[in-house]
């Protein structure tokens, strides 16, 4: 039993990881479309966090209008961050 105890904890800590990339590339899309203040250190952090995380996809897509880049080049990182996440939680649970 302590062994599928810890493959649980692992599959949630996976999965917590992955929801927090997640909901960071989803609160810089919200501040981008608000308008946040730019200079703002908490905004500047969710920029940069959001930034490394969506390095491969932030500009994937050559929209014409800059939020829609946004939106689908975080979006996509944030999709795929939340589906790899559950997915390998759910096979590290399933391998106990």
């Amino acid at each position: 039993m302590p062994t599928h105890r810890r493959s649980v904890g692992a599959a949630r800590v996976v999965t917590a990881v992955a929801d927090l990339a997640a909901f960071i590339l989803g609160l810089w899309i919200l501040m981008y479309l608000l308008d946040a203040n730019r200079t703002n250190d908490l905004v500047i952090f969710v920029r940069d966090v959001a930034g490394w995380l969506a390095g491969w996809s932030h500009d994937l897509f050559t929209f014409d209008a800059e939020w829609l880049r946004v939106v689908f080049g975080y979006g996509l990182a944030a999709v795929v961050y939340l589906f790899l996440g559950h997915l390998v939680a759910g096979r590290i649970v399933r391998r106990t």
